[in-house]
């Protein structure tokens, strides 16, 4: 039986409170390595950790980490530009939360 208008949507569940390496963020967002370096240089991603060999991310950087490569990949924003968007979006999400008394 065919499903035209069926969609399948796969990922990956990441506990919010989970703590990734650079290696296993890289693998969940696609992304090489230098690229998520450039994220946590610019403030985009919060890492913990002395050097990106052993940082750590928390499940919450995925999320963001994404959003950031899709800002610049398909608005090809710079990453500072990516920055100021996040904060933004950021801003906005707290603001409709404080909106709905959450």
């Amino acid at each position: 039986m065919a499903h035209d208008n069926l969609d399948i949507l796969t990922g990956t569940l990441v506990d919010a409170e989970a703590a990734l390496s650079l290696d296993e963020l890289c693998r969940l967002c696609g992304a090489d390595t230098a690229v998520i370096i450039e994220l946590v240089e610019e403030g985009i991603l919060p890492a913990s950790g002395a050097a990106p060999q052993v940082w750590s991310f928390e499940g919450a950087a995925l999320s963001r980490a994404r959003r950031a490569l899709r800002l610049h990949r398909d608005l090809q924003i710079n990453l500072a530009g990516v920055a100021l968007a996040l904060d933004l979006m950021d801003e906005l999400d707290m603001l409709r939360r404080r909106l709905r008394g959450i």
